[in-house]
């Protein structure tokens, strides 16, 4: 595929099984039983994968986003991706593209996340999607699988896509979370992205010291579940674990705006620096700082390729 080789960079594909079209507005304060008079609300293209496409071009890159789409709402989601050109491949599903809501109150600055469910997908659906993966997979390159699964899709598939990639000789990057991603890390991968809700829950402990956090995503290192754990830790940063050993980057001292997208755009940029032929070290701090360029911006809104460069720069200047 031509998606992303481009100055040498190695090729990336992306999977969103179950994207939404999110929807982002404000009020003053969320309470029940009365209207919530909105102020203006805002459109975009999420779920996991997709948003790791919008970070990688904005930052540069390209990249081939596969997704599905169904109904109205998936009608709108296609225009707002074809906006934006990205390379894409849609699966067409009888269901209608999900939605997801969300709120700020202004009166405290809360936010309120409403994820929705999703379509039910039929196998033939599922199965359309590791097809058309399989057909488009880039030999040497990224295949990054990402977000939720939607009803309907069996627990295993994202290891599924692990074990074509494997066979394609692509490197599989896995960020999900439940049953899914302990299938995927049965399976093994190049890269996992949990975040310390997620890893905590799938070895069934709270991880509220430093050293289990370590122990956990080292674990799955030395088990061969993952090449790379990468563990984000919200406003505490992340830890990274290979077997080449650990590294830990706080954040960069920003202003917390929305964190909606954060864990999309930290994977994104980390992809595409690694894609690059860039340092594992010099690709975890612009997943970094991607994640905190992202937190700066309003509502679904993702991260501004100029705030990703400065707090590169910021991060690599403090480590010297």
């Amino acid at each position: 595929m031509d998606a992303s080789q481009q100055l040498g960079s190695k090729p990336i594909l992306t999977l969103t099984v179950n994207p939404a079209l999110d929807i982002s507005t404000s009020t003053e304060q969320v309470s029940s039983g009365h209207k919530l008079r909105c102020g203006a609300s805002r459109l975009d293209p999420g779920g996991g994968g997709i948003n790791v496409a919008r970070v990688i071009q904005r930052l540069g890159g390209q990249t081939l986003a596969v997704y599905t789409a169904g109904g109205p709402t998936g009608e709108a989601y296609r225009r707002l991706i074809e906006a934006e050109r990205i390379p894409t491949l849609a699966v067409p599903i009888q269901g209608s593209t999900r939605q997801d809501f969300t709120v700020d109150e202004t009166s405290t600055g809360k936010q309120f996340r409403f994820v929705l469910q999703g379509p039910e997908l039929r196998e033939p659906e599922w199965q359309s999607c590791l097809d058309l993966v399989a057909a488009s997979m880039p030999a040497g390159g990224y295949v990054v699988a990402s977000g939720s699964l939607p009803p309907g899709v069996p627990d295993d598939f994202y290891a599924r896509v692990a074990r074509v990639a494997r066979q394609s000789g692509a490197h599989c990057v896995v960020d999900a979370s439940g049953p899914a991603l302990t299938e995927a890390l049965a399976a093994g991968v190049f890269m996992v992205k949990p975040s310390l809700r997620e890893l905590g829950a799938h070895f069934g402990a709270t991880l509220d010291s430093e050293q289990s956090q370590v122990d956990a995503a080292s674990a799955l290192v030395a088990d061969g579940a993952a090449e790379h754990v990468a563990l984000t830790l919200g406003g505490s940063g992340a830890l990274l674990a290979s077997k080449s050993g650990l590294i830990r980057l706080t954040v960069p001292d920003v202003t917390v705006v929305s964190t909606v997208g954060a864990g999309d755009s930290f994977l994104g940029a980390f992809v595409l620096r690694l894609a690059q032929g860039r340092p594992l070290e010099d690709a975890f701090r612009a997943a970094v700082a991607a994640g905190s360029a992202t937190v700066m911006t309003p509502a679904t809104e993702l991260c501004h390729r100029a705030d990703v460069e400065r707090l590169e720069a910021e991060l690599a200047n403090s480590a010297t």
